[in-house]
């Protein structure tokens, strides 16, 4: 409710009229729903950091490992394996191509980790879920990101570089355990690290997420024409409502509208130019496997909302 509210609050320009007026007609099911769109990366994000964080814990320090007075031994031990399978699928789904090698650093991690506290006493799976299964994983993403990388070093795509290049290697690092004097330490701060960015993230991303359609409406004689930029947010019977680009109410009477285009979303053009064979860098599998309709050019009424790609 929280996110609902701060986002109508970004979108009406902190006016509490225009605040209002939004609450009026923007459906509370569109606000759900472009909630559980922008934020869905969030749930495998927030489901296997403490798995990971809760094994390592568990590794390290068996003895500190108490679900009765860690909250994260208990989220741990509570969560069945089924569940972190599901998520990591969703998150497989959901994350773009970028985070993807993250992911797959996240699920090494847990494999290594939850083998070393299922099977103990066997030290050829240990070494390999430990040692082969990680260097074998950072070979495959080489291999498959290498190129990618090498592009967005080329452009000046240092982020994108960085979360393509870095995971991999940092699969080869937390298979095992850490000192046990440091490990309680250490899982209570990332812990609590984690837990206190994640809301200012799902925050941040939800804000800028759109959830009126951006529309050009004309109006007028053909010799006074004015194109009204913004997002629309209702049709009456004798008013069309528009939010324009400086945030004012538009009250247009539907005898003086002439015409009116529904604009690209301006949210998804993409910033990146990398691409993995073929596969765009931002763009999640779901975006991948799902038919897409042909875009053609916007609309010259459209100009000033839809950005251009770089």
């Amino acid at each position: 409710m929280l996110l609902l509210v701060l986002r109508l609050w970004r979108l009406s320009r902190q006016d509490m009229s225009t605040m209002l007026l939004l609450v009026q007609y923007v459906s509370p099911l569109g606000l759900l729903s472009a909630l559980l769109i922008a934020l869905v990366w969030a749930v495998p994000l927030v489901v296997l950091v403490p798995a990971v964080l809760g094994r390592l814990l568990q590794v390290s320090a068996p003895d500190r490992f108490d679900p009765e007075r860690s909250l994260l031994a208990y989220a741990t031990s509570r969560t069945p394996d089924w569940v972190l399978v599901a998520t990591a699928v969703l998150a497989a789904l959901t994350w773009q191509l970028r985070f993807l090698p993250a992911l797959a650093m996240l699920l090494v991690w847990l494999v290594a980790l939850h083998t070393r506290t299922r099977f103990p006493d066997r030290p050829r799976l240990l070494t390999a879920t430990g040692v082969i299964l990680p260097v074998a994983v950072a070979a495959a993403c080489y291999a498959w990101f290498g190129p990618a990388i090498w592009a967005a070093v080329s452009h000046g795509e240092l982020a994108t570089a960085v979360l393509l290049a870095l995971p991999p290697t940092g699969a080869l690092v937390l298979t095992g355990p850490v000192p046990t004097r440091i490990a309680p330490t250490v899982t209570r701060t990332l812990t609590y690290t984690a837990g206190a960015l994640m809301p200012f993230v799902m925050g941040a991303v939800f804000l800028r997420v759109p959830l009126l359609p951006a529309v050009a409406v004309e109006v007028g004689e053909p010799v006074t024409r004015e194109i009204v930029l913004g997002e629309a947010v209702t049709v009456t019977d004798k008013m069309t409502i528009v939010l324009d680009r400086s945030g004012a109410v538009r009250f247009l009477p539907n005898d003086t509208v002439r015409g009116q285009v529904l604009c690209p979303d301006a949210g998804r053009t993409p910033t990146s130019r990398i691409e993995v064979a073929g596969w765009p860098a931002e763009d999640t599998a779901l975006d991948w496997s799902m038919p897409r309709r042909p875009v053609g050019s916007p609309d010259p009424r459209c100009a000033g909302l839809v950005p251009t790609a770089p």
